[in-house]
């Protein structure tokens, strides 16, 4: 194995161990009640549940987009971290959101995202929001990202000390 592999394997399974605290850093996030539900190389899964403050119509009791925007927007950047052999930043570039269908009044949104190419700079990503599964989908998105030394955004943060000790860079 080599030592690039390596380093994607650890950095999979620091994210894997503390998947819980992924999407609770990010307050906004946690406001509007993300929770990561699982990580595997390149994928990462969520759901967000129903909550009467998070509709956007009282009539129908619709979702409002902006969270499943949100949350196709924040996991994507999760699933690209986990295609990473060290922690970066990301910032997005381009968001493109396709609604197909309103979420259903009362039911949890699933999704899930996927990384499926990175160059040197750029990452780029496919999410999907549902019920079920991904046969009826309730909004697609395609995502590009850009990378970003993560030590230049994120120093003095904890849990990115640790991460670069773990994975054998410096604090």
């Amino acid at each position: 194995m080599s030592e690039e592999n390596e380093r994607q394997d650890m950095m999979l399974n620091l994210m894997q161990q503390n998947a819980q605290r992924i999407m609770s850093t990010v307050p906004w996030a946690q406001a509007l009640g993300f929770e990561l539900t699982g990580i595997e190389k390149g994928r990462a899964f969520a759901k967000v549940g129903w909550r009467e403050d998070l509709v956007g119509d009282p009539d129908t009791g619709v979702i409002y987009g902006g969270v499943l925007t949100a949350l196709l927007d924040n996991l994507s950047g999760v699933c690209i971290n986990t295609a990473l052999n060290k922690p970066m930043s990301m910032a997005t570039l381009d968001l493109r959101i396709d609604y197909m269908r309103p979420a259903d009044k009362g039911r949890d949104i699933l999704a899930e995202a996927e990384c499926y190419h990175i160059t040197r700079n750029v990452a780029f990503t496919h999410a999907w929001a549902y019920h079920e599964s991904r046969d009826k989908v309730i909004a697609t998105a395609a995502g590009t990202f850009a990378l970003n030394d993560i030590s230049r955004w994120a120093s003095g943060n904890a849990a990115m000390d640790i991460a670069n000790k773990m994975l054998g860079g410096e604090k």
